[in-house]
């Protein structure tokens, strides 16, 4: 699949970054990195900072997307593996963005456009917790928007203890057995 000039440009951004910093890194280096014209930049983004939410989105799309390619999940055990492994995963390789995009979304965004990001992700995952609770898998006693919103936050935050912030000593197997038998009892109590 060719690549778009707009993948281009998001993809040397978050290479220049890697390598230099956000501060550091500049608007010419994106743009020779990506081997088009200065003034292109500005065809897709309007300043560097609009990089911030490009790339938390970037990551947001290959999270889902993984976990989409895994199919729709029969049981609940299924749904929270994915969820956990594809999390972990996702948040082992961009932990040199994750922060950043934090940091820079409180920075220069509001929180309504951090719910935008996640809305493709907390969509998919309300549709597979409906359709399980449909199915007597999951307790009709909680409110999906909430469930799929503290389910999203809690799995993040444990690869992120794991990952970022070295808070959590055990393996990540271990890290992720125990995530997985306390979601899975809290949405079928």
């Amino acid at each position: 699949m060719k690549q778009t000039t707009y993948d281009q440009l998001l993809e040397a951004a978050m290479n220049v970054i890697r390598r230099e910093g956000f501060d550091k890194a500049s608007v010419s280096r994106f743009v020779k990195e990506a081997g088009v014209a200065q003034g292109t930049f500005y065809n897709y983004f309007a300043s560097k900072n609009e990089l911030v939410p490009a790339i938390a989105a970037r990551i947001l799309d290959e999270q889902l997307a993984r976990m989409q390619a895994r199919g729709d999940a029969e049981t609940l055990e299924t749904l929270v593996e994915t969820m956990i492994d594809v999390t972990f995963t996702i948040t082992e390789e961009f932990r040199d963005y994750i922060s950043f995009c934090y940091s820079g979304i409180s920075m220069y965004y509001s929180f309504e456009r951090w719910d935008e990001i996640y809305r493709p992700y907390y969509d998919w995952l309300e549709s597979q917790f409906s359709k399980l609770q449909r199915a007597g898998r999951i307790t009709t006693e909680l409110e999906l928007k909430a469930a799929v919103n503290n389910t999203v936050g809690l799995i993040e935050h444990a690869a992120e203890a794991h990952y970022l912030s070295r808070a959590v000593t055990e393996d990540r197997t271990t890290a992720e057995a125990e995530l997985k038998r306390m979601l899975v009892r809290a949405l079928t109590i």
